[in-house]
């Protein structure tokens, strides 16, 4: 046995004990970090070929791991923008560079420029979804994603192009003039008005009259606020007719119009569907569901559990702006820690998958949380204390070492 070989294997379990004092204080330092996952370090002896006189002694190798995917509590919030991860996924988030890294670090929050970022300053990446566009997801990488901006939201107007009616005529009401009469201001049963808004977000007023011309027949008109009609009638593109018999129930009878097409004044072409109109034993009764809005500030953001970002203006209207993506690796917890609590992918990983909140086995994002440390901070105190009596107990042997080459170098005097 070598003494110089006792001495070495104490060095080296003096360094496995300072690598698993060192984990622990990082995780103790990190006990209230969002998002952050436990370090520990695990120890593989290594040994020497001994002859069958003596032996040879060897020495410790650490090996540090990453409990990446064992999650952390919630702890609840009152801002929409903390975000949480529940079940498998991370979001994806950009540095300053443009480089693209995971993390399940989401306290984000608007930067001056409007940028969502955390506290670490990495920005949120997520799809552009306005105007109804379909997320453009690419599986195997980060195309398409681009960082979510909530000021984009602000002061966007959307020409109306689609009104939904749900509306009932009484049928117990007079006819008003003669068959042929179109409904107007001066000829009509029942009025009412729908708010609209042309292409730069003004409001505009559409009046809908009604007009019972015969039986079970009315004629139905759209008059712009100035007056000036936008349909042309009595014809068979704005006479709607109902179905009075045990089949049809007083709903629109199966030749009848079902709908009108008009072009709003400096706006865009405009469809009112009207094929749930009733005629039943009930008064007039009009209900519309137009879609459009008028520009107007962001009064707050709201995220659902897919992710979908839903800025809502002050004047009430939501606008779906943003989904935010999940990505995740094959092998999470060989993922590479990086600074700033976020991770980037490596040959152990495998590549990354990027998919939607919900979908591909990712889980949902919860708003309005944060998911905790993962770390026991009791466990960690009692992991200090045993690398701190495996390094005592190292320093030993190696002070033993040390003693018995000194009884050697003292034989020669």
């Amino acid at each position: 046995m070598s003494l110089y070989g006792v001495m070495r294997t104490g060095v080296s379990g003096m360094n496995a004990q300072s690598n698993k004092l060192s984990t622990v204080s990082d995780n103790i330092a990190n006990v209230n970090t969002v998002g952050y996952k436990r370090a520990s370090t695990e120890f593989s002896s290594l040994i020497l070929k001994s002859g069958s006189g003596n032996y040879d002694s060897g020495a410790v190798e650490t090996t540090v791991r990453y409990a990446i995917t064992d999650p952390g509590n919630l702890q609840f919030t009152t801002s929409t923008t903390d975000l949480a991860v529940q079940g498998n996924g991370f979001f994806v988030v950009q540095d300053a560079n443009g480089n693209n890294f995971l993390t399940r670090a989401g306290s984000f929050v608007p930067d001056s420029t409007g940028n969502l970022v955390n506290t670490a300053g990495f920005q949120l990446m997520g799809y552009n979804i306005q105007n109804g566009a379909a997320p453009n997801v690419s599986a195997n990488g980060f195309g398409g994603l681009q960082v979510i901006n909530v000021n984009q939201m602000a002061l966007q107007a959307s020409p109306s192009t689609t009104a939904t009616v749900a509306a009932n005529l009484d049928p117990s009401a007079a006819l008003v003039g003669t068959p042929a009469a179109a409904a107007g201001p001066g000829n009509y049963t029942s009025k009412t008005s729908m708010v609209t808004y042309d292409n730069i977000g003004n409001a505009v007023t559409l009046d809908v009259y009604a007009a019972k011309t015969g039986a079970n027949t009315w004629d139905v008109e759209v008059y712009d606020p100035s007056g000036a009609a936008l349909t042309s009638g009595p014809s068979a593109a704005t006479t709607f007719t109902f179905d009075v018999t045990a089949a049809g129930k007083g709903a629109l009878a199966a030749a009848s119009t079902k709908s009108l097409t008009v072009t709003i004044p400096g706006g865009s072409a405009f469809n009112i569907d009207m094929s749930a109109m009733t005629q039943v034993a009930s008064a007039f009764d009009f209900k519309a569901t137009v879609d459009g809005n008028a520009p107007s500030a962001v009064e707050k953001v709201n995220i659902d559990a897919k992710g979908v970002v839903t800025a809502v203006l002050k004047n009430g209207t939501e606008l779906p702006s943003f989904q935010i993506a999940l990505a995740t690796v094959p092998s999470p917890d060989h993922l590479t820690p990086e600074v700033g609590n976020v991770y980037s992918p490596n040959l152990d990983s495998g590549n990354v998958q990027v998919g939607l909140a919900g979908q591909g086995g990712l889980g949902t994002i919860q708003s309005g949380a944060l998911e905790d440390s993962n770390v026991d901070l009791a466990d960690e105190l009692t992991s200090m204390i045993e690398a701190q009596r495996g390094f005592t107990a190292n320093s030993k042997s190696f002070q033993t070492g040390a003693d018995l080459l000194d009884v050697v170098v003292n034989l020669k005097r």
